[in-house]
C-alpha cells in the first residue's frame, strides 16, 4: 500500500513546500488543452482543487490514476495564493470502480455519497469523514441496496458534523420515544406535543431502523424508500439546496 502519511517536500531552489495525502476524486473538468482540474477530498488537507497536467493525453498513466472511486496517494504544490494548486503524482492505493461504476443503482449512491462529502468538507483535514466515504466506497461493491449505504454514509457524515438526527427521544421536548412523526426541521422525531405542521407520519420502526444505520450497525431492508426520503429531506434542508446525484436518483 502506498504511503498515506501526509509528508512534506520542496521544489529545487527550496520553493513552495509540497505535501502528500490520500484523497478520493470528487469530480474532474477540463482545463487548457490537455489538463484537467481535479478536486480531491484529501484525508488531512481538506477540498483540494488542483491541476493535473498533460493528463487528457491519451497515453498518460497519471490521468487514469485521477478516477473517481478511486483511492489515491497523491503528490500537491499547492497555490501561491487562492488559485488552483498542482497536482504532480498519484499513485493507486485502493480501486473501488470496478463494481460501482456498472450498475447504476451503486454509481449513483456512490456519486452521491462523493457529492455528500464535498459539501461537509472545508479546507482543513477531516480523517473522520475521509474514514466514512472510504468505507461507504468498500460497502457499495458488494451492498444489495445502495441506497441504504448511502443512507447511512449520510447520517453518520451529519452527525460528524455537528447535526445529526435524533431518532428515539423527541428532537424538540426530548420526551423518550418511540414517536411516529418526523420533521427535518426540527431534527428527527417529534412527539405529538411538539409535532409542527407539515411533520411527516412515520412508522416508529423506521425511525429504529434509521437509528441502526447511523450508528453503522446491520439493519433490514424493509423500510428503504421510507428512510431514504427522510435522510435526504434531512440533508438537503440542512445544506439548503438540493444535490445533482440525489435528484438523478429520483428520477431513475
Amino acid at each position: 500500500m502506498a504511503s498515506s502519511s501526509s509528508s512534506r517536500g520542496f521544489r529545487a531552489g527550496g520553493s513552495r513546500p509540497s505535501w502528500r495525502d490520500r484523497a478520493f476524486v470528487v469530480r474532474t473538468y477540463d482545463f487548457a488543452e490537455a489538463d484537467r482540474v481535479i478536486v480531491l477530498l484529501t484525508r488531512d488537507h481538506g477540498l483540494v482543487r488542483g491541476v493535473a497536467k498533460g493528463v487528457r493525453k491519451s497515453k498518460s498513466r497519471f490521468g487514469s490514476r485521477l478516477q473517481p472511486f478511486v483511492d489515491v496517494d497523491v503528490q500537491v504544490y499547492p497555490s501561491k495564493s487562492n488559485g488552483l494548486s498542482t497536482i504532480t503524482g498519484a499513485d493507486t492505493v485502493t480501486y473501488y470502480g470496478h463494481k460501482i461504476t456498472d450498475d447504476f443503482d451503486r454509481y449513483t449512491a456512490a456519486c452521491a455519497v462523493m457529492e455528500t462529502a464535498e459539501r461537509l468538507s472545508f479546507d482543513q483535514g477531516d480523517p473522520v469523514l475521509f474514514a466514512l466515504v472510504e468505507e461507504a466506497l468498500e460497502r457499495l461493491q458488494r451492498a444489495e441496496h445502495p441506497t441504504m449505504v448511502l443512507d447511512s454514509f449520510i447520517l453518520r457524515a451529519t452527525e460528524h458534523a455537528g447535526w445529526g438526527l435524533s431518532l428515539f427521544n423527541c428532537a424538540n421536548c426530548e420526551a423518550p420515544g418511540p414517536h411516529k412523526a418526523f420533521n427535518a426541521a426540527v431534527g428527527g422525531a417529534v412527539c405529538n406535543n411538539c409535532r409542527p405542521p407539515g411533520s411527516a407520519d412515520v412508522n416508529p420502526e423506521v425511525l429504529h431502523t434509521m437509528w441502526l444505520i447511523q450508528h453503522g450497525r446491520a439493519a433490514d431492508a424493509e423500510f428503504v424508500e421510507q428512510m431514504h426520503r427522510l435522510t435526504t429531506a434531512h440533508l438537503q434542508y440542512n445544506l439548503e439546496a438540493g444535490l445533482k446525484s440525489l435528484r438523478i436518483m429520483e428520477q431513475a
